[in-house]
């Protein structure tokens, strides 16, 4: 059944669509499934006319609670191109517990957690599946180390398309169950997630298929702001002061920043600035370690070594610019190790309910190691993105837990137990 409103409404977006443009020499060129701009081979972005977009706040807050809501400022020609599983307006928690142990007041966990294929990725996903419809393509597909997996091959299966999903063998079984459930075909690659990426563009060449984030990758990342649009939203169309989110590719801190950008051209939000921090695990920090040293550029690793699957990308594609808006923005970076990991999901777990894969525990675990070295103020607010379930990597998460101990089944077993752990 089609997510309730989805297309109730038939409104043609062209007019606000300019077609593509590269991000470094400016060439533009018409929508079509191009991902590199032919001149300089820099990424290319899509070009709103953001002088034709009035749309007004109490319009947004009257339409479908998903990620459509903002759909003068999404890349489809037309409303109902849309695959729409409800994505979207998830949960903005204010975290009065994490905060008072922190010292903040104004403490937000954006939860993802709760999107259909439970993470952050169904709204990138949902964008270059309609899109891909749009541009009638015959099969979908992507690479990823997991969570996109199962978003694309759920949209595919809602769209009716084959799938085709390449993975680093490594990855947690957990993932890849999902999207074999949606009946993608799963192809595991014997390398790490740079080599199942490389391999994925050269069959998406070869076969003239439609891969979310390969050619379809300049419409696909249009998704990912709207985790910016909702934040503003949520917090009575006001930008949070201190934004921490996780670096894989980069592409999340980049929209995250194109969107509040968007925001503020066309008059819903304020413009004012808000620090963009990246949140890195020490095993695979191409990002943090670049920018504490000081470069423009990011320097590859080649063998990421940590149990935060979805991030370990040696390679970050879009590294360069997510230094350029840390600076822009006034913000920063850190990195956390494996440990401080785990005990950031258990921490955020017992303290606000919510449980978090890895990217989360390494958001909260950035927030916690800033928090004691007195980067924010008390009264700011501070929004830390959770962008997957803890289902997802549930074995590697098995890694901090203990196993629970056994007792006869009496009253006085279990007073002895309690005794023991002092519960």
């Amino acid at each position: 059944m089609e997510h309730v409103g989805a297309h109730k409404e038939a409104q043609v977006l062209s007019e606000y669509i300019k077609g593509l443009v590269c991000r470094e020499c400016g060439t533009t060129y018409p929508q079509r499934l191009i991902y590199a701009c032919e001149k300089c081979y820099a990424p290319l972005e899509v070009s709103y006319d953001l002088n034709k977009v009035h749309v007004t706040r109490e319009e947004i807050s009257r339409r479908p609670k998903t990620i459509w809501r903002y759909r003068e400022l999404l890349p489809l020609n037309n409303y109902e191109s849309a695959i729409d599983l409800g994505t979207g307006l998830s949960t903005l928690h204010k975290a009065t517990n994490l905060g008072k142990q922190l010292g903040l007041n104004q403490l937000y966990i954006k939860d993802d957690t709760v999107n259909p294929t439970n993470s952050f990725k169904d709204r990138p996903a949902s964008v270059a599946i309609s899109k891909a419809r749009e541009f009638g393509a015959l099969a979908v597909g992507c690479p990823s180390t997991g969570n996109l997996a199962a978003s694309v091959a759920a949209h595919a299966a809602k769209a009716g398309l084959p799938c085709y999903i390449f993975i680093p063998s490594n990855t947690e079984l957990t993932k890849v169950l999902q999207a074999t459930v949606y009946g993608a075909h799963i192809i595991a690659v014997n390398g790490t997630y740079d080599q199942a990426n490389r391999l994925a563009a050269q069959v998406a060449q070869q076969y003239n298929w439609a891969f979310a984030n390969i050619n379809l990758r300049s419409y696909y990342v249009e998704g990912s702001k709207t985790l910016a649009f909702e934040i503003c939203e949520q917090l009575d169309w006001e930008t949070p002061d201190s934004l921490i989110i996780p670096l894989g590719s980069g592409a999340l801190f980049c929209a995250i920043h194109r969107g509040l950008e968007q925001f503020k051209k066309i008059g819903l939000i304020e413009n004012k600035p808000t620090r963009l921090i990246g949140a890195q695990a020490e095993g695979c920090a191409p990002i943090v370690d670049s920018f504490k040293a000081g470069l423009d550029d990011v320097i590859p690793i080649e063998t990421p070594n940590t149990l935060a699957k979805s991030l370990a990308i040696g390679d970050p594609g879009d590294g360069y610019y997510v230094l350029k808006h840390a600076k822009e923005t006034g913000g920063t970076f850190e990195s956390v190790s494996d440990d401080e990991i785990l005990r950031a999901i258990k921490w955020i777990a017992e303290k606000e309910g919510i449980f978090t894969e890895p990217a989360g525990g390494v958001t909260v675990a950035v927030l916690r190691k800033l928090a004691s070295q007195g980067y924010f103020n008390s009264d700011e607010k501070v929004v830390c993105a959770v962008t997957g379930s803890g289902f997802k990597a549930s074995d590697t998460i098995q890694q901090a837990l203990q196993q629970p101990g056994v007792i006869e089944p009496t009253l006085t077993a279990f007073g002895e137990l309690r005794e023991a752990k002092n519960w």
